[in-house]
């Protein structure tokens, strides 16, 4: 009897919920179901999703990220196919592999100057553990510096570092010596760095959650201070690399030269995992200082040759299609359309963002009516707005969204690179149309918004 992952899907098609409810995270299962995004999607390209009544679907999500080229994108298959057939040696581990070092190599092409080495491994979260490990080794100084509101990853030494409570109650104790300071706040972080005990201070250069953007200063000035003060500089690019920002790099924005980039996430292309660390010279060659520390930190399965075939295919479809161009062009050109559409609505605050990071924030309005009905949903649970604009969004644009965070009103796009003028159109269509729904009370939306209330009252009751 052949083996048939075709045959599976074709028996199984329509299994997954029963599937994880029974044998894996029976909640989100509760959650995609209550509030309506419990599709059978059949295929993906590009963009775009396509669900098993062959409805299209504009993936403005990409896997947190991930599909920064888009979905099943042929260049990367043709590579991974390719690697498979020609039957390489793998993971030799007494050995070291070509694909990591070319993957290196043309990597380190696109990093700054001062960066001149990498090191290979299978996530963000992965990346931060090694910076932190390789921090403390370089320094010889055990504290961490980073940020209120951060999001490094849910690895113990990561999750360290995670400036939002929900992720880290109940799971310490932590890794000691972390200690958070407010994002875009210089005279707090040269107050910490001043005790000449911090080893580095990893910061995201545009925060993930809720999209904050640092003001034109800060980078440059934490840059200084980390220098004066004996502290290496780390920025967190899981999120905000290989062009995401309209930059390859989101520090290039602000023109600055961290000792280490974290990265992962678009590099691998949406199939192989594979996250990494570009770092200077002086990091790699402290960490590994002799023969017998050539292994003190590493992962079995990093810098395999699917992972790194996947990177570099990655890599020449971001140049040859002109992706991080794409982002720069297209998603500002988003971000100012919809908040063109600001004057119109009392409800939506502002678009922010740059490239295709991009958040737009709502706040209470100033009318009795429509203010009443803000506060009961922000009485039932904070941030529950937003929900009244992804849903719609994607029942009835098919536009698929997330909320930036946590008790945010903050919705988040991180659509794939490879974004059209026609997506761009409906985008902003939609969510034109969509907030403009939000300002009629009573309505039709305002029914969802008191249903989605209803759960979250009952689900702090515990009913």
């Amino acid at each position: 009897m052949t083996f048939s992952i075709a045959e599976l899907f074709a028996q199984h098609s329509t299994d997954k919920f029963d599937l994880h409810e029974q044998y894996l995270n029976n909640q989100m299962v509760r959650v995609l179901k209550t509030i309506g995004y419990d599709r059978h999607y059949q295929s993906a390209r590009g963009q775009y999703l396509y669900d098993q009544n062959g409805v299209e679907y504009l993936d403005l999500l990409s896997g947190f990220g991930v599909f920064a080229i888009g979905r099943n994108h042929p260049t990367v298959v043709a590579a991974l196919t390719e690697t498979l057939n020609l039957e390489l040696p793998n993971l030799v581990q007494l050995d070291v592999s070509l694909l990591s070092g070319l993957l290196a190599k043309e990597l380190l092409k696109t990093t700054p100057d001062n960066l001149t080495k990498m090191f290979f491994c299978n996530s963000g979260t992965e990346a931060v553990e090694a910076a932190i490990k390789f921090a403390r080794y370089t320094t010889k100084r055990e504290k961490i510096l980073y940020c209120e509101h951060a999001y490094h990853g849910l690895t113990m030494g990561a999750l360290s570092l995670n400036g939002e409570h929900v992720f880290r109650e109940g799971f310490g104790p932590l890794l000691p010596s972390c200690s958070a300071v407010p994002f875009n706040d210089l005279a707090v972080l040269e107050n910490a760095l001043s005790t000449r005990d911090i080893a580095a201070f990893i910061v995201e250069p545009i925060q993930g959650k809720g999209v904050n953007l640092p003001s034109d200063d800060y980078l440059p000035e934490v840059q200084r201070l980390c220098k004066q003060y004996g502290t290496l500089f780390v920025a967190d690019e899981v999120q905000t690399g290989l062009g995401r920002t309209g930059k390859f790099w989101a520090v290039e924005h602000w023109n600055v030269q961290p000792d280490m980039i974290c990265m992962a996430k678009a590099l691998s292309g949406g199939f192989v995992p594979v996250g990494g660390v570009a770092m200077t010279d002086k990091i790699m060659d402290t960490v590994y200082n002799r023969m017998d520390r050539a292994v003190v930190h590493g992962s079995t399965f990093s810098k395999n040759n699917m992972a790194m075939a996947a990177g570099l295919a990655t890599l020449h479809v971001l140049r040859e299609e002109k992706l991080v161009e794409n982002s720069a062009t297209l998603g500002n050109q988003i971000i100012a359309e919809l908040n063109a559409l600001a004057p119109q609505y009392e409800f939506l605050k502002e678009a922010r963002g740059k490239g295709m990071m991009i958040a737009i924030e709502f706040h209470a309005p100033k009318s009795l009516t429509l203010k009443a009905a803000w506060t009961m949903l922000e009485t039932a649970n904070k941030g529950l707005f937003c929900q009244m604009i992804t849903i719609p969004l994607f029942k009835e644009h098919h536009i698929l969204t997330q909320v930036a965070g946590h008790g945010m009103n903050v919705v988040k796009l991180l659509p794939p690179l490879n974004l059209t003028d026609k997506d761009r159109q409906h985008i902003v269509t939609s969510f034109d149309k969509t907030i403009a729904d939000t300002h009629k009370v009573p309505g039709s939306i305002w029914d969802l918004g008191k249903n989605l209330a209803a759960h979250a009252l009952k689900g702090k009751t515990g009913g």
